[in-house]
């Protein structure tokens, strides 16, 4: 016998709750209709990312500087007011770098440090700019007074800063908070190539300081490992999307520097003439499909039988968008 209807009741249901209903047929005279209300942890809101600063005016001499830019950004998002000022110093030491590079040969800059022998934390034999750039690149941001923990290339181990003012200061004056930031970089990627005069480039990444280390307990189980080294490396074993800011700078024919804040990527060329970065690459985009590829041939034989076909697809046009592809690298010869 059919159940009697009862009157629809309104329920409130909180915004961290689960709602599903369900509907069917009990028999040939009588439906019924089922509400679950499940409650769940309230997820984690990813990081959104920030909407590019609006110019409604520009001068015509300097166009859109990197200062102007984070300054008006700062603006829109008063959030952003710290990394504003870590941009400031990180510019600064690109182009101190740019200048480096330029007049590596003519300073006697190239060939490796210490006449060969130092080796990096990737294996790799150190040159004279790896470590100078190095000391540029990690002393710009120690200098901001917002690093907690700095980790470059470079050096075996991450580096915990001491951001405490000068005890001039005096107790009255009101600080900001220090160290909440974590920067992981590459003071010259590539520096084997200055030799033979090709780009080069700087890449770094912002983390802001959190309990956000994805790695086991167990990763850290070393006996010579002390508490403070063992804070470091949670800080900076993290994953990508953790990034409050990455970017590059590439010394070539002009030194760029590209970055995003986590929605959009935005390029500036350094105008040696005002000593200013200027925007000249707003809201870069990969195109959806390219005519080029670029990869070490050399190693084809280490590929996989899938791997080989599909490049080997792109080189002959018989992929799957039936485009014959171009390939672009660089071969090195020595003496």
């Amino acid at each position: 016998r059919a159940a009697p209807l009862r009157e629809l009741e309104t329920v409130a249901v909180p915004e961290a709750q689960g709602v599903r209903m369900a509907t069917g047929l009990a028999d040939a005279r009588t439906s019924y209709a089922m509400l679950s209300v499940t409650s769940e942890k309230a997820r984690p809101q990813l990081r959104k990312g920030f909407m590019t600063p609006v110019f409604n005016e520009t001068c015509d001499q300097t166009g859109i500087t990197l200062s102007r830019f984070m300054l008006e950004l700062a603006r829109q998002h008063p959030e952003l007011v710290e990394l504003e000022s870590i941009f400031a110093s990180v510019q600064t030491a690109v182009k101190t770098i740019s200048k480096l590079v330029k007049r590596s040969a003519i300073d006697g800059m190239t060939g490796y440090a210490g006449g060969g022998g130092a080796i990096n934390v990737q294996g790799e034999e150190q040159k004279k700019l790896d470590v100078i750039t190095n000391d540029v690149l990690k002393r710009a941001l120690k200098f901001t007074g917002r690093m907690g923990v700095i980790a470059s290339e470079e050096e075996d181990a991450p580096l915990e800063i001491d951001t405490k003012p000068d005890a001039s200061y005096g107790k009255e004056v009101l600080f900001e908070e220090d160290g909440k930031y974590i920067s992981v970089f590459d003071p010259l990627d590539g520096s084997s190539n200055i030799d033979a005069g090709i780009p080069v480039g700087t890449i770094f990444g912002i983390f802001e300081e959190d309990d956000g280390c994805r790695l086991p307990d167990e990763f850290f189980d070393d006996e010579d490992m002390g508490a403070a080294m063992e804070a470091c490396l949670r800080s900076t074993l993290k994953p990508g999307k953790s990034l409050v800011a990455a970017g590059y700078a590439l010394y070539s024919s002009a030194t760029h520097f590209v970055f995003t804040l986590g929605d959009g990527v935005n390029g500036f060329t350094l105008d040696e003439s005002i000593g200013e970065f200027i925007l000249t690459h707003p809201d870069i985009r990969v195109p959806p499909r390219g005519t080029i590829y670029s990869v070490n041939e050399a190693n084809n034989s280490s590929w996989d039988q899938p791997t080989q076909a599909f490049v080997k697809g792109l080189a002959k046009g018989t992929n799957g968008g039936g485009t014959v592809y171009t390939s672009r690298e660089f071969i090195l010869t020595h003496p």
